[in-house]
């Protein structure tokens, strides 16, 4: 039955076209986007995970300024204690020249106060915004924010990477050992027979064993060495340490056999050599002339107390030849403590480095899996642009044909 009020075809000509117009819509805003789901009614559940990652990208984003942040202020610092290394090793070079006995130590300490002013200059120079990690002001970590880590239930938390500070202040917080005057009477704080406040043979080709029988806060050690009648390769030096509370037989023992074992790498000197054993401190003659050996122990002494950073840098005194000598033991620590805080420095940096590119890596990749998610395959839509461009041209067509349908009634009324 044919109808002028109702015209099927036409109507479903019409909603076909409607359906092609409302996909080629949807192809032109995914073409001219680039993104097949960029709002939550395109499909909410990819919408919401898109969003929530995206979001996450421009966190990390922050993050890896963060670390830039900490790596150049970490830098800074390493930079400043490897030059902090480097003049130490010049003054290192200055104390061992300052061994002799016919040079002028006061121009060596006139140097070495000058190298010591311009650690002073690095150490206050070393600072990145206004954040020093060497000048001992504060013993806090600085933490350098590392990461935002999500977890299954949608809760985040903030993941830092703490770098430990490093004083290499040169202000002298410390005070330097007393030499006890009390007398040791009953000659136990150095083994009898050593202790005797004369001189004791080292044999030629021998050795000789002086033992620290007891050890009490305040109770002082010296020992000379003296080859000025036979050798004299080594001349007449004197080494000193003053206990404290805490130091133990085997401490003292080892921080005089220190003393003496760095002045003769300092001076080259093989003639004679010194180890630990213990408690005892071993002297070995090489030569075939005596060696002549003074120990002697004292009560009532203080203990010098050790500057923070490079504090002790003040105790340097190389004008006089105990001075010189007791140097050496003084900057091998500083040099020590520069060394350990340069490594740390770089031990840090290397942390920070590795994990910003580690979250350059994860935003990249997050980046890829957003973009798989909600990107557009513009080949596909292509394709289906071209498709739906001439179903919308047919569509037409067709909905133009049924349109005039009717008009064939009109040849039944002629």
């Amino acid at each position: 039955m044919s109808s002028i009020l109702t015209n099927n075809s036409s109507m479903v000509a019409l909603e076909t076209l409607r359906n092609i117009n409302r996909n080629l819509e949807t192809v032109q805003s995914e073409i001219s986007t680039g993104k097949k789901i960029s709002t939550a009614k395109d499909n909410a559940a990819i919408w919401a995970v898109s969003t929530v990652m995206s979001t996450d990208v421009a966190s990390f984003k922050a993050i890896t300024d963060s670390l830039n942040l900490g790596s150049s202020t970490v830098g800074t610092a390493r930079s400043a204690a490897e030059k902090v290394t480097e003049t130490l090793q010049d003054i290192k070079t200055l104390i061992v020249q300052a061994q002799g006995e016919n040079v002028d130590r006061a121009k060596y300490q006139t140097d070495i106060a000058e190298k010591i002013s311009l650690i002073e200059g690095y150490v206050s120079a070393a600072q990145f915004n206004g954040l020093n990690l060497i000048n001992g002001s504060s013993t806090e970590d600085v933490n350098v924010l590392s990461s935002l880590d999500r977890s299954s239930s949608g809760s985040v938390s903030a993941s830092y990477i703490s770098v430990a500070r490093q004083d290499l202040s040169v202000a002298n917080t410390g005070s330097a050992a007393v030499f006890g005057a009390g007398a040791n009477a009953d000659q136990t704080i150095i083994a009898s027979g050593v202790n005797s406040g004369s001189a004791t043979t080292v044999a030629a080709n021998n050795t000789l064993s002086v033992e620290i029988a007891s050890v009490a806060d305040g109770q002082s050690y010296r020992i000379m060495l003296d080859d000025t009648a036979t050798n004299n390769s080594l001349g007449q030096r004197t080494f000193e340490y003053v206990a404290s509370a805490s130091d133990s037989a085997e401490s003292v023992a080892a921080n005089l056999a220190n003393q003496i074992s760095n002045f003769f790498a300092a001076t080259g000197e093989t003639n004679y050599s010194v180890s630990r054993s213990g408690a005892d401190v071993v002297f070995t003659n090489n030569t075939a002339s005596a060696l002549a050996l003074t120990a002697t122990a004292r009560t009532g002494g203080t203990a010098g107390v050790s500057s923070g950073g490079l504090g002790n840098l003040a105790t340097i005194d190389v004008t006089t030849t105990d001075g010189a000598a007791a140097a050496l033991t003084t900057i091998e620590g500083l040099l020590n403590t520069a060394i350990d805080a340069a490594a740390a420095f770089g031990s840090s940096q290397n942390r920070i480095t590795g994990q910003s590119e580690f979250v350059q890596t994860l935003i990249d990749s997050m980046t890829t899996g957003i973009g798989s998610l909600t990107d557009t395959d513009m080949e596909a839509a292509s394709a289906k642009l071209q498709a739906l461009q001439v179903q919308q041209q047919l569509g037409v067509q067709a909905l133009s044909i049924a349109n005039q349908a009717p008009q064939t009634l009109l040849s039944l009324f002629r």
